[in-house]
């Protein structure tokens, strides 16, 4: 089997990732795998979105160079269980194998395999109860009468006019759906603009 060696170490890390890779050379011999590649990120956070190994390394086993992938624990491989369950389902819908060492996750074996769908669902709950808590803080939001989205562009002709007809900060706010700082930076920008109060007498 071809075996691809992906490794990644931060700024912070004491670790070395020639020790890294070392061990994942010494298990691939173990088992017979061939490495044929390996990828290293240095000096990258798991935060990090631009990898551009691990990058190069998803776009290679889209032409099957490779037929593992084989890294050293799956913190180093993704930011996140829903990331890395969506990076694994990629490898696996192009027919190749992954393997983390120190997590003793192999899913070129039915255990293996089994135990991916189980942290399929663990990450499909999480991201699900995720979503419920984002819906039910909108809708207690909306009950308080918060209002939500982006916030509306302040009209100043629009306050002038309002306050003019004897509004109050909050209602000339309410009708025009902006905060009632806006309101009261509309009108003390008004206040101070001495050509806008000679126009208005």
């Amino acid at each position: 089997m071809r075996c691809a060696i992906y490794a990644r170490t931060s700024t912070s890390d004491k670790q070395d990732p020639e020790m890294q890779i070392r061990e994942l050379q010494q298990y691939a011999e173990l088992r017979g795998w061939k490495v044929v590649e390996v990828y290293e990120d240095k000096g990258f956070t798991g935060t990090n979105t631009n990898r551009p190994a691990l990058k190069s390394l998803l776009m290679n086993s889209k032409t099957r160079k490779f037929d593992l992938v084989l890294v050293w624990k799956l913190d180093r491989f993704g930011r996140s269980l829903k990331e890395i369950v969506f990076m694994l389902q990629d490898l696996a819908d192009h027919n190749v194998e992954f393997c983390s060492l120190k997590d003793s996750l192999d899913l070129s074996t039915s255990q293996g395999k089994l135990m991916f769908h189980i942290v399929a669902a663990f990450a499909q709950y999480e991201s699900d109860v995720i979503r419920t808590r984002v819906r039910a803080g909108l809708d207690n939001a909306k009950a308080k009468g918060i209002r939500l989205g982006r916030p509306k562009e302040r009209d100043d002709d629009k306050v002038q006019k309002l306050r003019a007809q004897g509004l109050s900060q909050r209602q000339i706010a309410h009708q025009l759906g902006i905060s009632k700082g806006s309101v009261q930076n509309a009108l003390r920008l008004a206040d101070n603009n001495p050509i806008q109060n000679k126009d208005s007498k």
